[in-house]
């Protein structure tokens, strides 16, 4: 039997379509050898990012570290699929012809890879995925591609247009994570809010939400990645009124002055910005909110940075990303616009803003001291269950560190992993919160 590592980089969906290739390679009779493990395997697989210079960086590293190892015999093949190879493959191919096979970010790649590794796609597995995540959790992406114009952005470029995923499809997904003991839904997507305007007409977000709910064993759904230009109310009402999606909106905003936002393309202005993030805190009292934000972008001057740390103060979003603007080839911004803002620049605006919403974090955090909560545990780690509530995301987002007590220190403690448990929050870091079972 062979073995194969898939090795992934860049997003939560990036790992969705490593996970769909490595169901595959396992009914192929493939050995499947966890990125994590230390073991050598036959084959490796890297599936890349092209986001940012950063991402495309370490994608490049990363496939000359996976060559290495083949030169050493540790591996005797390399194929490498995903946004880097669908964006330079052809020199990808001149700059490194010791990998075996270069492939795009398509459901066609994942069809050619899955043979060409020496398998065969079988059609029938295409809502099945191997999990890459505890068993607990698992992310479902809902659509591939962008109909988006934002002018620093090139995944519309690589992804193709928005292509939604038939509801009906998404939810036998669902219903096959559910039944391998997933209990919490993370939902995906360039644009999870514009879900089902290509299928049905009209945007079906809410609806998806509320019919994903009802599958036994769902306890928690989680939506990543809304576009606040056009966000649909009726998502709002189903997460005020649906206790199983979670109290918690990742909605990436990039920025807050009128300018840039226009610079950006990102057809909003600053004042709707402001007016759609009161609503959604009015209409779901008790959200946590996770946003993304640009520095450095063509059009932000000081007085436009200055804005946006205002911005940032008043807003008080319990989660926040930042990163500094990068000029991407073949976008509307690098044709189009001069890349003014030094990279010595755009990294102090960066710390600064992040220091600002480190102490935000740190206040929000404290808020939650002496309240109780209901956890579920990720993992163990140094005396600790590895915990996160409603308001925490997986991966992106802080953790509540849970004491093992005394009398579950002598047992399996594994035996939690996966379960939901009370706790009382006793101390808050800057991001992390600190408790104990109760």
């Amino acid at each position: 039997m062979s073995s194969v590592k898939v090795i992934t980089l860049g997003c939560s969906k990036n790992r969705v379509d490593s996970e769909h290739l490595m169901r595959q390679l396992q009914a192929a009779s493939f050995e499947i050898i966890p990125e994590e493990d230390g073991r050598p395997a036959d084959m490796l697989v890297l599936n890349t990012c092209a986001f940012i210079q950063d991402a495309k960086e370490e994608s490049v590293a990363a496939i000359f570290d996976a060559v290495d190892r083949k030169n050493r015999g540790e591996s005797s093949r390399v194929y490498v699929f995903g946004c880097l190879s669908q964006r330079y493959g052809n020199e990808l191919r001149g700059l490194i012809p010791e990998v075996d096979g270069f492939f795009g970010a398509s459901d066609k790649a994942l069809a050619l890879m899955t043979e060409a590794l020496g398998g065969q796609y079988d059609p029938a597995l295409a809502q099945q995925r191997y999990l890459t995540t505890p068993g607990h959790y698992a992310y479902l992406k809902i659509s591939e591609g962008c109909d988006r114009k934002c002018a620093y952005c090139a995944i519309p470029g690589i992804r193709g247009r928005h292509v939604s995923v038939p509801m009906d499809e998404l939810v036998e997904e669902a219903r096959l994570l559910a039944a391998k003991g997933v209990c919490e839904l993370i939902v995906i997507a360039q644009d999870t809010t514009y879900y089902g305007l290509d299928l049905y007409g009209k945007r079906m977000i809410a609806p998806l939400l509320h019919r994903l709910s009802e599958i036994p064993g769902i306890r928690w759904i989680r939506l990543h990645y809304s576009y606040p230009n056009a966000f649909p109310d009726d998502l709002l009402d189903e997460m005020a009124s649906n206790p199983k999606i979670c109290k918690y909106l990742d909605i990436p905003l990039q920025h807050c002055s009128t300018k840039v936002l226009g610079k950006m393309r990102r057809n909003i202005t600053g004042k709707e910005t402001s007016d759609l993030i009161r609503k959604i805190r009015e209409r779901v009292p008790g959200i946590v909110l996770r946003t993304t934000l640009i520095v450095g972008h063509p059009g932000e001057g000081k007085r436009e940075f200055a804005e946006l740390l205002d911005f940032v103060r008043e807003m008080r979003f319990e989660r926040m990303g930042a990163f500094a603007y990068s000029e991407e080839e073949g976008t509307y911004g690098a044709e189009n616009y001069k890349d003014s803002v030094s990279r010595k620049e755009k990294l102090r605006r960066l710390d600064e803003l992040m220091s600002l919403q480190r102490g935000i974090s740190a206040s929000c955090n404290a808020t939650r001291v002496g309240t109780r909560t209901t956890v579920v545990a990720d993992a163990v780690a140094d005396g600790y269950y590895v915990c996160r509530s409603m308001n925490e995301s997986p991966e992106v987002d802080g953790e509540i560190y849970v004491e093992i007590p005394e009398d579950e220190k002598e047992g399996a403690v594994s035996g939690r992993i996966g379960k939901f448990f009370e706790v009382e929050i006793l101390r808050a870091g800057d991001y992390d919160l600190y408790g104990k079972i109760i």
